[in-house]
C-alpha cells in the first residue's frame, strides 16, 4: 500500500519521471514504432482485466504482442509506465459547474473519479502516493472547493488528506463483495450487523461513506466558524 497523505514527501511531491516526448507517439506495433498511447492502453486493459497486481513489462509485451524488451524504448520501468497509467485513467474528469452548494460541487468530483477508480481495479493503489505528483490539478480542484467553503488553509489540508485516504485507501478492499459469514459462531453484534451483508454491495458502502465524509467537512466548517468568533 502507498504511503498515507500525512507522509510530506508525497504531499510535497517529487520530481517526475522522464516522460517519452512527443516525437516517440507513432502508431504501429512493433519495436521502434509502438506509440505511448498503445502502451497505456494496453497496460489499462491488463489492469482492467486482470487488477494491478498482474501488470508487469512482461505481461505488457504479451498484451501488446511484441517482445519483452520493446515497451522499455518508451517507458524505463514500470514505476514511469503506472505515471502515465494514472494521467490516462483520470483523463476527462471535469471542474463541477459553479454553483453555491459546494457540498454538490464536491461530491460530483469525487463520483467522477470513484468512477474511474471503479473501472480500473487497483487505480486506487497506483494513486495514493502518486496524485500530487502526476494529477496536481485534480487536486487543486478538490482544494479549490474546499476554499471557497471556507475552510481555513490548515483545514483544507485535513479536509483533502481525509478526502483522499477515503477514496484511494479504500480501493484495495472493496474490490469485492465480502462472503457471507457463519453467523452462528459471530459474537452477537456482528451477526446482527451482517445479516444484512447479501443485501449490501460496494456502491451502497462508498455512498454511506461519501455522505457521512461531507457531512463530517460541513460539521468541521461549522466548528471551525464558531472557533474564529469565540
Amino acid at each position: 500500500m502507498g504511503r498515507s497523505m500525512t507522509d510530506k514527501s508525497v504531499i510535497l511531491g517529487r520530481p517526475a519521471r522522464r516522460n517519452v516526448g512527443a516525437d516517440s507517439r507513432t502508431t504501429g506495433t512493433t519495436h521502434g514504432n509502438l506509440s505511448e498511447q498503445e502502451i497505456v492502453n494496453a497496460a489499462l486493459r491488463v489492469i482492467h482485466q486482470d487488477g494491478l497486481d498482474k501488470l508487469s513489462m512482461r505481461r505488457l509485451s504479451r498484451e501488446l504482442g511484441v517482445s519483452a524488451m520493446a515497451p522499455y524504448y518508451y517507458v524505463t520501468d514500470k514505476h514511469e509506465l503506472l505515471d502515465l497509467v494514472a494521467t490516462a485513467a483520470l483523463g476527462g474528469i471535469t471542474a463541477p459547474e459553479p454553483g453555491p452548494d459546494w457540498t454538490e460541487r464536491l461530491r460530483n468530483l469525487i463520483d467522477q473519479i470513484d468512477e474511474r477508480l471503479s473501472t480500473y481495479p487497483g487505480l486506487g493503489e497506483v494513486l495514493l502516493d502518486r496524485m500530487l505528483r502526476s494529477q496536481r490539478h485534480l487536486v487543486a480542484l478538490v482544494m479549490d472547493i474546499l476554499f471557497e467553503a471556507g475552510f481555513t488553509d490548515r483545514n483544507v489540508y485535513c479536509a483533502y488528506a481525509t478526502i483522499h485516504t477515503y477514496l484511494y485507501g479504500r480501493s484495495g478492499v472493496t474490490t469485492q463483495d465480502p462472503p457471507t459469514p457463519d453467523r452462528s459462531v459471530l459474537p452477537e453484534s456482528i451477526a446482527r450487523a451482517t445479516a444484512h451483508i447479501d443485501r449490501i454491495h460496494g456502491h451502497d458502502v462508498y455512498r454511506f461513506g461519501v455522505a457521512t465524509l461531507i457531512a463530517g467537512l460541513k460539521a468541521q466548517l461549522e466548528r471551525q466558524g464558531e472557533a474564529q468568533h469565540e
